[in-house]
C-alpha cells in the first residue's frame, strides 16, 4: 500500500468512526444516564437519512433539510421520551428491550407507508461535490470532509455541554445519583428528556449527512445498531469519552481490515471487542 491510498484509508476510517462515535454517544447517554436499553436507536438513524432525502427536495436546500430535521428530530425524541420512555425508567432491562423491539416494527412501516419501499438517493450540494486531489490518479471527496467537519464540531460542542455548563452539570449528577440528584431540586424527568432528545438527534445527524453517501433505504438503521453496540461496549457503558476512542479503533480496525485482510474482516471488530473486553471487562472507561 503506497503513502496515498493510505492516507485514503485513513481518512475513511476518521470519518467512518465519528460518524459511529456521533450514533453511539446518543446510545451511551441514553444507556448511561437514563437506564433504557434502546434497541430502536438505529432507527433514527434513518429517520434521519428519510428526513434528508424529504426535506431537501421540498426545501431545495441541503442545509436547510439538516436544520429543519434536527428541530424535528429535537421535538420526536421529546414527544416519545413523553409518551412511552418515561414509564420504562424504573422497569426491568427484558422490559425496555421489548418495548424497542417493538418500536423497530413500528417505526419500519410507518417508513414504509410515509417513503414507500423503495431505494432512494440524496444529491451532495454542488458546493461540496468535488475533490481534493492527492496525488496525480487519486481525490478525496470534499463532502466526506465535510462531514467529519460537522461531526468533529458536534463532539466538541458535546464535550462543552456536559463538561462546562450548568445543564451538563445536572446531566452528571443525574447520572451519577438520581435519588441524591432530586433532592437537591433538581428535575430529573426534564434532564432525562433532554437527554433523550439529544441522543435522538444526534442519531439523525448522523442518518442526515450520512445519507448522501450511502443512500436512504429499509431496513438501514438495523445495520449501524450492531455496531453502536460494540462501539458502547468497548467505549464504557455510559462514557462519551470512551465512545469517541472506541469509535475510532473500530473506524480504523474495520476499514484497514477490509482493505488488508478481507477474508476475515467481518471478524475483526469482534476480536477487537472480545480482547477489550478480556482485559477490561467495564469497557475502556467507566463513565
Amino acid at each position: 500500500m503506497d503513502f496515498a491510498n493510505f492516507l485514503i484509508q485513513t481518512l475513511n476510517s476518521v470519518q467512518y468512526g465519528l460518524l459511529l462515535f456521533m450514533l453511539a454517544a446518543g446510545l451511551t447517554l441514553i444507556f448511561g444516564i437514563m437506564g433504557v436499553v434502546n434497541l430502536a436507536h438505529g432507527s433514527f438513524y434513518m429517520l434521519g437519512a428519510y428526513l434528508a432525502f424529504s426535506l431537501s427536495s421540498r426545501l431545495g436546500s441541503f442545509t436547510a433539510a439538516i436544520l429543519v430535521g434536527t428541530l424535528l428530530s429535537v421535538i420526536f425524541g421529546l414527544v416519545l421520551e413523553r409518551l412511552l420512555f418515561r414509564h420504562f425508567y424504573h422497569r426491568d432491562h427484558l422490559d425496555q428491550v421489548l418495548l424497542t423491539f417493538g418500536l423497530i416494527y413500528i417505526f419500519e412501516e410507518a417508513r414504509s407507508l410515509l417513503w414507500g419501499d423503495d431505494v432512494h438517493g440524496v444529491a451532495i450540494p454542488p458546493l461540496l461535490s468535488g475533490s481534493i486531489t492527492l496525488t496525480e490518479n487519486q481525490s478525496y471527496p470534499v463532502y466526506r470532509l465535510f462531514m467529519m467537519g460537522v461531526c468533529v464540531l458536534l463532539a466538541v460542542g458535546l464535550y462543552l455541554l456536559i463538561n462546562k455548563t450548568r445543564l451538563g452539570m445536572k446531566i452528571r449528577a443525574g447520572a451519577f445519583n438520581r435519588e441524591m440528584t432530586e433532592s437537591l431540586g433538581i428535575n430529573i424527568k426534564l434532564i432525562h428528556a433532554v437527554v433523550f432528545a439529544i441522543g435522538v438527534a444526534l442519531a439523525s445527524v448522523a442518518g442526515m449527512i450520512a445519507a448522501p453517501v450511502s443512500s436512504v433505504y429499509p431496513g438501514m438503521g438495523s445495520s449501524v445498531l450492531i455496531m453502536c453496540f460494540v462501539v458502547v461496549v468497548i467505549g464504557g457503558i455510559g462514557s462519551v469519552r470512551g465512545a469517541l476512542i472506541a469509535a475510532l479503533l473500530v473506524g480504523f480496525v474495520d476499514t484497514f481490515g477490509k482493505v488488508l485482510l478481507p477474508q476475515v474482516a467481518g471478524m475483526l471488530v469482534y476480536m477487537l471487542m472480545a480482547a477489550v473486553l478480556l482485559f477490561k471487562p467495564e469497557g475502556l472507561f467507566k463513565q
